[in-house]
């Protein structure tokens, strides 16, 4: 959560304002009023190429704060960065981290495969990333960006952080995640080939087919007091959840906190899994003595009683596709009418995107069809990424069927004009002071959110501040 700084505002608010902001933490917040209607969820939504030529990319992200720049993982061993510059997406051709020689990437799902930049990389310089190393096993190690250059890693600051032994090529995991605690998410497979043979996913005392959670703000890293399994024995003390398949990509919703796992299905199920923010963790996903909601193989370390496990929020079979590709639920503005929305797709339907909203009782599925540009064609929908601001987008890696052949994509989800009169700007329904530390921390930027800028006047300047704080004492 941003903290108000209060600094910008001196010569700038009333004496009044000046007071009532500074006792902003005993006001009551104010429930916000309806915002300006959204326009209707379209059935097309159009795409904007943002980075073209890139070798099998798997993952898009950003540090927080920085609203210039998105880093794509090739899965071939490298980092690469966008520049964003009024809205002119720009592909640096110098790698910001190059570890192809410590990559095996040989298998299909084996490679560099995900990154997560530390919550205070603006002041530590710290990322992490998840690879399978040449002996095919996972690989978190931690690097440093260089002192002098904030495109250029530096390739000697690698530290291991944790590996695991994979029996197989297949089904390693591979995203990695802060969670709004400031712990490291690590998801893992469950080791490979089909139908989980070594029974992993279910066995305490080993880490594939689980969710980790450890503390890596410095190594050898820590585990969470409050992680669920702590204590002698197993389960191990990094679990924070089991029974998982493959969770190739999860997220953290960025205003309540939920975690979204999408967990690939084994032959005939794919799953959507959802833990609320707050959750004490321990969650047994299921598999494999579960596929989704089906009974698969219910022996070896099942428990006697299924009911005990965790089913999904939504499931959906292979009928209706072949691999889910797990995405994050939209923020990036809360005057679109995607905003809140859950967002997923599928390995093999190309140029569809799928969305899941709740109805009050059931989180409900609707399908979108993607428009790229002419000529270009999102074939494999193989990740989601967010940039600092929000803003969701999609890669296409084509399956490595064409060397140098992948793709990322910005989802247009945006309005496509301004919207005046929303002064709810983090979407939480209400007015507070959350909303002023918002569009404050956009004044006189070039770079403002869109949203920040409630009288549409085409720049976030102290007349926007005014507004958003009288909705907020209103």
């Amino acid at each position: 959560m941003r903290k108000l700084r209060l600094s910008v505002f001196p010569s700038l608010l009333s004496a009044a304002l000046m007071a009532a902001l500074l006792l902003a933490s005993a006001a009551r917040p104010a429930l916000a009023s309806p915002p300006p209607q959204a326009d209707a969820p379209q059935d097309t939504i159009q795409l904007q190429l943002v980075a073209s030529g890139l070798a099998r990319p798997v993952d898009v992200t950003a540090p927080a704060g920085d609203r210039g720049r998105i880093f794509v993982v090739e899965k071939t061993g490298y980092l690469r960065i966008v520049t964003i510059v009024g809205g002119v997406y720009t592909l640096l051709a110098t790698p910001f981290l190059d570890i192809d020689a410590l990559v095996g990437s040989s298998g299909n799902e084996q490679g560099l495969l995900g990154l997560a930049f530390h919550p205070d990389y603006a002041s530590n310089g710290y990322f992490f990333v998840n690879y399978t190393n040449n002996a095919g096993d996972t690989v978190v190690a931690r690097y440093s960006v260089s002192a002098g250059n904030p495109n250029q890693a530096n390739p000697a600051s690698g530290q291991v952080v944790l590996s695991v032994v994979q029996p197989y090529s297949n089904h390693n995991g591979g995203q990695l995640q802060f969670g709004p605690d400031g712990y490291l998410y690590i998801g893992l497979g469950d080791g490979g080939s089909g139908g989980d043979p070594g029974d992993r996913s279910q066995n305490p005392g080993v880490m594939l087919g689980k969710m980790l959670r450890i503390d890596v703000d410095s190594l050898p890293y820590t585990i969470p007091a409050s992680n669920p399994f702590v204590g002698p024995g197993n389960p191990l003390d990094e679990i924070w959840a089991l029974g998982l398949r493959n969770p190739w990509r999860y997220s953290f919703d960025r205003l309540t906190g939920d975690l979204w796992i999408g967990d690939v299905g084994q032959g005939d199920w794919e799953e959507i899994n959802r833990e609320p923010a707050g959750d004490p963790g321990g969650r047994n996903w299921g598999w494999r003595c579960k596929e989704g909601t089906h009974v698969y193989n219910t022996s070896g370390n099942c428990p006697g009683d299924l009911s005990v496990l965790d089913d999904p929020v939504y499931e959906y079979s292979h009928s209706d596709g072949c691999s889910l590709t797990g995405g994050p639920i939209y923020r990036g503005s809360p005057n679109s009418s995607y905003f809140g929305r859950y967002l997923f797709a599928d390995y093999c339907y190309g140029n569809q995107l799928r969305m899941l909203s709740y109805n009050g009782s059931a989180w409900v599925r609707s399908n979108h069809t993607l428009a790229p540009p002419s000529g270009l064609n999102l074939s494999r929908p193989t990740s989601f990424g967010e940039d600092a601001i929000g803003n969701v987008y999609m890669v296409d890696d084509n399956n490595g069927s064409t060397p140098n052949s992948g793709e990322v994509y910005l989802l247009k989800l945006r309005p496509a004009t301004c919207v005046s009169g929303n002064y709810d700007l983090n979407g939480d329904g209400q007015h507070t002071v959350l909303d002023i530390q918002w569009v404050a921390d956009d004044w006189q930027r070039a770079d403002f959110m869109p949203d920040s800028d409630v009288n549409c006047s085409g720049a976030v300047d102290i007349i926007d501040v005014q507004k958003v704080a009288s909705a907020w004492q209103s």
